[in-house]
């Protein structure tokens, strides 16, 4: 009797752990189970989300359920998108000008040792830096009628408004870049006996430049998407395209992305421009 029963006490632990492993590599599974559940119970719900909307979209009245967009009734209006293209561009680059040249004389003084020029030109950026376009727009435009009796046309109201406001951005970016070129050769300029307008404007102004590229295309591309602003004094631009071609078709999608489409080709046009520039110009430093 003993005999028979040792075998079976022996086996036992064996069993025991056997059932431990099997119990143990169950709850491993369910647990495996319950969070592959969890990581589609997501899928599920976008799912039901999506057919829910689906069905509410169905039911909804036909009107609801129709979506069309019409371009063709914008087309007869390319026209006024075409003026109000180039009157943005007119105003862009005749401000990128007048920007360019006042801002290098605000730079010049800035780096100057004249203690009331430098004075007035970091003055004159931090007013102009430091208030909205539009403000300084509808000063000059509503402003100079009352201030000085004249009428002054909307295209030189902009033209000078903007043109001013570049400068105070320009002035600055050119600082920054005059200031970075070393100072040995201003000071071996110097030495040789090189006036002090020839050693910025043939010397150190070119060099800067380079480094500046990049700012100064941003300066443009700013102000060509600053301009779509004009429209609020009755300026035909882009913008003013898009709001004429949305009261006479009651249509305000298709206007307003025709006039996004448009200023985000020429902002492109520019950033290819600006980068072959900008090539060439290291390519001509590296020879």
């Amino acid at each position: 009797m003993r005999g028979s029963l040792r075998p079976c006490a022996a086996g036992a632990p064996r069993v025991a752990a056997a059932a431990l492993r099997n119990a143990a590599g169950r709850k491993k599974q369910l647990r495996k189970n319950f969070f592959n559940r969890r990581k589609t119970a997501p899928a599920w719900l976008a799912c039901a989300v999506l057919l829910a909307l689906a069905g509410l979209a169905w039911a909804a009245p036909a009107p609801a359920r129709r979506f069309a967009l019409h371009f063709e009734r914008i087309w007869p209006y390319y026209k006024v998108f075409y003026h109000g293209m180039i009157n943005s561009l007119e105003v862009t680059f005749m401000s990128v000008i007048m920007g360019s040249v006042c801002g290098t004389v605000l730079a010049l003084l800035k780096v100057s040792r004249l203690g009331p020029l430098s004075w007035f030109a970091t003055a004159y950026t931090s007013v102009f830096r430091g208030t909205p376009l539009m403000v300084q727009l509808f000063l000059v435009y509503f402003a100079t009628p009352q201030l000085f009796d004249y009428q002054i046309p909307a295209f030189n109201a902009v033209v000078l408004t903007f043109g001013l406001n570049s400068a105070a951005y320009v002035s600055e970016i050119l600082r920054g870049g005059i200031q970075s070129i070393d100072v040995g050769q201003r000071e071996a300029a110097m030495a040789l006996g090189v006036p002090y307008r020839a050693m910025m404007f043939d010397i150190v102004i070119p060099q800067a430049l380079r480094t500046v590229l990049p700012s100064l295309v941003n300066e443009l591309i700013a102000l060509l998407k600053d301009t779509s602003i004009v429209a609020t004094i009755g300026m035909l631009d882009m913008m003013r395209a898009a709001q004429t071609a949305m009261n006479s078709t009651y249509l305000a999608f298709e206007p307003f992305i025709v006039v996004a489409g448009m200023y985000y080709v020429l902002v492109m046009i520019f950033t290819v421009i600006a980068s072959r520039l900008e090539r060439r110009l290291h390519k001509s430093d590296r020879n």
